[in-house]
């Protein structure tokens, strides 16, 4: 299964770090990557394979919101086919 995680907020050092840390760390590899900073604001989106997870997505959202708690972000996980679902015109 894939996932997109999004993570908004403030630009700080280490986001990204932090953020592709627990995806490794749970063995969910990342396939694509876009991020900017606009005038301080940091956007990034991730395209991400679970199929080798040792974990379930609800899990990693948790982990990763628990995350963006922590550093100042927001952060979400969803399966790709229900963001592409809400993404249609």
């Amino acid at each position: 299964m894939r996932a997109i995680v999004t993570v908004l907020g403030k630009d700080k050092p280490g986001i990204i770090a932090k953020v592709s840390s627990i995806l490794a760390e749970n063995q969910v590899n990342i396939e694509d990557i876009s991020q900017t900073v606009m005038q301080g604001n940091f956007t990034m989106l991730m395209l991400c394979d679970l199929s080798g997870a040792n974990l379930k997505i609800k899990e990693l959202g948790l982990q990763l919101e628990t995350l963006g708690k922590e550093i100042g972000v927001s952060i979400h996980v969803q399966n790709e086919d229900i963001f592409n679902a809400m993404h249609k015109i």
